[in-house]
């Protein structure tokens, strides 16, 4: 029986013919010659199989964009997680080993400067730590430093003064290795002693600001300097500039108040141990030995000789104040983000506390 089929319908017959059946071989007769102009008759099968093609492409297109963008939420979810994490318990973290009699040791390393391990708002929260653990029977700072800012030093010191008016009885002594200089010495002129090895460099009490003068450079290159100001000192210092000779000696009397402070503050801490050399005060510095004999220090030791003579304990907890390595990595984007935005990296001339 005969089916009729709409005209408007489209049907695709299988590659072997309406008769052709599995198994059977196929007709291997050479379709009819088409006269040019002609349609194919197999252009509805072509045209369906190319749109099948294209939805196949269109949905592997779509799936690989739905898997990247999960991926990418993951990742920002998981990112969010862990910096919320690190943010509530960076500054609540339960040191290992305070269950038992031990000694605080706290290092003082590198630049003593904002923004570094060593600056006041990370060394005074772990000061005060070690200060009021009672298993904490004494405190050591393990000195390895050129020195640097005189205002975070400066605070340094004041926190250790304090503290230990407020903890008469827990003794903190201060350890040069390498080198405790300048703001270094500083710092450990607060402590109730301070002990060195016979090599190491001690003092350099004295202030310190560089700077560089390009003008003749400038006018070589033919480079034209141009400064707009509002206040007729707010340049001051400028190395793009002809040195002034009543500018030089405004930051001179700056470095001079500066150095007053810091000479100030050693006598406070050493007291009479100071023998009476003013060349001590002048920014020169010493090897261990000899600060012995000046009364910079009061000994040669080290961190683990004065834990067990001294504070007479086997048993040390670091407290030193360390930056995770998300803080690191947030730190570099925010400063070369900043530097690709404006262009410029610059670092004013300000008073340092170095050999």
């Amino acid at each position: 029986m005969s089916q009729n089929i709409p005209p408007d319908d489209v049907r695709i017959e299988p590659p072997g013919g309406p008769d052709y059946h599995p198994g059977e071989p196929r007709n291997e007769e050479k379709p009819p010659r088409r006269e040019k102009g002609e349609a194919s008759p197999d252009w509805a099968r072509d045209a369906l199989l190319d749109m099948a093609r294209h939805g196949l492409v269109e949905q592997r297109r779509a799936r690989r964009w739905k898997v990247f963008f999960r991926f990418v939420s993951v990742a920002l979810v998981v990112w969010s997680l862990t910096l919320i994490t690190l943010l509530f318990t960076a500054g609540d973290r339960k040191a290992p080993g305070l269950s038992k009699p031990t000694a605080a040791v706290i290092d003082i390393t590198g630049l003593i400067a904002a923004g570094e391990t060593t600056e006041a708002r990370r060394v005074i929260p772990q000061l005060e730590k070690a200060f009021e653990e009672d298993n904490v029977k004494g405190i050591v700072l393990r000195l390895n430093t050129p020195g640097g800012s005189p205002v975070q030093s400066s605070a340094i010191f004041n926190a250790i003064r304090e503290l230990k008016e407020e903890y008469p009885d827990k003794p903190i002594y201060a350890v040069a290795e390498d080198m405790a200089a300048s703001g270094g010495y500083f710092i450990a002129a607060a402590t109730d002693e301070i002990y060195a090895n016979p090599s190491s460099i001690v003092g350099s009490i004295g202030v310190r600001m560089d700077s560089f003068g390009f003008v003749d450079a400038m006018e070589k290159l033919g480079i034209e300097r141009r400064l707009l100001t509002a206040g007729e000192n707010k340049a001051i210092g400028d190395p793009f500039s002809p040195t002034d000779p009543e500018e030089t000696m405004y930051l001179k009397g700056v470095l001079d108040e500066i150095h007053e402070q810091f000479i100030e503050a050693v006598k406070t801490g050493r007291g009479d141990r100071l023998a009476d050399d003013e060349a001590i005060f002048s920014g020169l510095f010493y090897t261990g030995e000899t600060a012995v004999e000046n009364g910079l220090i009061d000994g040669l030791d080290s961190v683990r000789g004065v834990i067990r003579d001294r504070i007479g304990v086997e048993h040390q907890v670091d407290l030193t104040p360390r930056s995770n390595r998300l803080e690191q990595l947030l730190g570099a984007t925010a400063q070369e983000f900043g530097s690709a935005l404006t262009g410029v990296k610059s670092e004013p001339a300000q008073p340092m506390m170095l050999p």
